[in-house]
């Protein structure tokens, strides 16, 4: 399972839109969690940034 690193998120989104099974959503705070539906294809780390996400 992927895990995002809610210190070094920048909340800009680009995680949830690349999810296939829609897996991320925004927390209360605006950053960015990965949920247990997480398919481990890697395609949210790809996509960040800032690489604040990696394989737990």
């Amino acid at each position: 399972m992927y895990v995002i690193d809610k210190g070094v998120c920048i909340s800009c989104g680009a995680c949830e839109g690349t999810c296939p099974v829609t897996a991320i959503s925004a927390d209360p705070d605006g950053k960015y969690e990965i949920s247990d539906a997480c398919i481990d294809c890697g395609a949210c780390a790809a996509v960040c940034p800032v690489e604040c996400i990696s394989a737990e």
